[in-house]
């Protein structure tokens, strides 16, 4: 599957922002998707995964509350919902997907293999 994300953008603390990423090719439901951030000379770190049954989500303690996560299987897409946006959510977003990903994996880069290029969030304060 390829993907493709967009919606990042320059906006201020306590703004929301909502990034899509867009897959290609079918079987889509049949996907984990997670997205993922690095910040400049940080390294990746998870936010957020939704399984490819759409029942079970995890969040990263420092976006649990703010961000949601879910997906549309009619439009092969899933979503970030970010809320309440801090400076420190300022980052590179990037969505991944796994066909029939291992639960245990969600929350790891490991447990993808299919990686979208990425959405520049700035948040200013």
């Amino acid at each position: 599957v390829q993907l493709q994300a967009s919606g990042g953008g320059l906006v201020q603390a306590g703004d929301s922002l909502r990034l899509s990423c867009a897959a290609s090719g079918r079987a889509f439901r049949d996907y984990n998707l997670g997205w993922f951030r690095q910040a400049p000379g940080k390294e990746r770190e998870f936010v957020s995964t939704i399984r490819y049954s759409g029942g079970t989500t995890f969040y990263a303690d420092s976006v649990k509350g703010r961000f949601t996560i879910s997906r549309d299987n009619a439009k092969n897409t899933a979503y970030l919902q970010m809320n309440s946006l801090k400076p420190e959510d300022t980052a590179v977003y990037y969505c991944a997907a796994k066909k029939w990903g291992i639960l245990s994996l969600m929350r790891q880069a490991e447990g993808y293999d299919s990686w979208g290029q990425g959405t520049q969030v700035t948040v200013s304060s």
